[in-house]
């Protein structure tokens, strides 16, 4: 396979830092892998940088995003079969993203007899002919590994709930209670493929940060497995408001989980299209200076929360539809204007 090392830091490494889980669950180690190359934080990208334009997300209207979500969720078991998965793994479409140069980076999470597959996202490069550049995946289990699998569970779903809540208290967590019944999962992040309970516990953090605990319980023997927080708060260092909290995925992107998943996009001097969702390497945006195009993203993320709040304080509403939703917001429009 042809390697796109340009293309993976840009795309393939945001598409991979979009899946929560992975991003936080899956550090390298025993049985997990890292992209070659660490991603280039979109707005890390300074005025002036050097970039191959060829490989920058191309600017899709909402149509064209659908057509390639579609073509994708139409050729997805073709995919499969060429990546030579086993008869009992599915390919389920999260997302797509094309390169100004027609290159695609479809993001895809796996299924094991129906039951999510935690760590087993991958990202499939393609030429505009359809040839298979390379894959990223998030783990070195192999399909023979996962077909392995006893999906038969010895702890009942109290047991792992019991744990969640626990663990939740732990960490300072105040009326917690958990989302929805624990699901059972697949857990692929470390050691061997296992069947697992993931469960999800809500309420308040220890700050009054809304809680989005998620806690995986080894149905086998009813262990731990791992725990990650779904809600971060980042800091902005904007042009106009100083240094300021903002909301934030935990894979650090410019996503606020606690205000309907507000994203905040780089249209990087375009002037049509979604643009790029910022994505970092830290939760920490911009310098204060327009020179660096975090700023501008720093300041429309804030200005968004600021405004969600403001419906959701004077006038009851759950984001500016009342619908709980969250919109999204675009800079860098076009070339001669300031924080656009």
């Amino acid at each position: 396979m042809r390697s796109t090392p340009s293309r993976r830091a840009t795309a393939t490494g945001a598409l991979i830092a979009a899946a929560a889980m992975v991003a936080v669950g899956l550090q390298s180690g025993a049985a997990t892998a890292t992209p070659a190359a660490a991603p280039t934080p979109v707005g890390g990208i300074t005025a002036g940088s050097k970039v191959d334009t060829g490989s920058l997300p191309a600017d899709l209207s909402p149509a064209q995003r659908a057509a390639l979500l579609s073509e994708a969720d139409a050729t997805k078991a073709a995919t499969a079969k060429e990546l030579g998965l086993g008869a009992t793994e599915k390919l389920v479409v999260r997302d797509v993203v094309q390169d100004r140069d027609g290159t695609t980076h479809t993001r895809y999470e796996r299924t094991l007899n129906g039951l999510p597959v935690l760590g087993g996202d991958l990202v499939v490069q393609e030429t505009p002919a359809g040839k298979t550049l390379g894959v990223s995946k998030a783990s070195r289990a192999t399909s023979a590994q996962l077909k392995a699998v006893d999906l038969t569970a010895d702890v009942a779903p109290a047991t792992a709930e019991k744990q969640a809540l626990g663990a939740a208290k732990a960490e300072g967590s105040k009326a917690t209670k958990p989302s929805e019944a624990p699901r059972k999962v697949v857990w692929l992040g470390s050691g061997s493929p296992k069947l697992a309970y993931e469960t999800v516990v809500g309420g308040l953090q220890h700050d009054g940060t809304p809680n989005e605990l998620h806690v995986v319980t080894d149905a086998a023997t009813g262990e731990k497995l791992y725990e990650w927080q779904a809600v971060h708060n980042g800091t902005g260092n904007t042009q106009y408001s100083g240094q300021v909290t903002l909301g934030t995925a935990p894979s650090y992107t410019l996503t606020d989980t606690t205000r309907g998943n507000h994203k905040t996009y780089n249209l990087n001097r375009g002037t049509s299209g979604t643009g790029t969702l910022f994505t970092n390497s830290t939760d920490v945006w911009g310098n204060g200076t327009p020179q660096n195009l975090e700023t501008a993203g720093a300041d429309a993320h804030y200005g968004a929360a600021l405004t969600w709040d403001y419906y959701k304080n004077v006038h009851g509403r759950n984001g500016i539809r009342g619908d709980g939703v969250g919109a999204y917001s675009r800079v860098h429009y076009g070339n001669n204007y300031v924080n656009a």
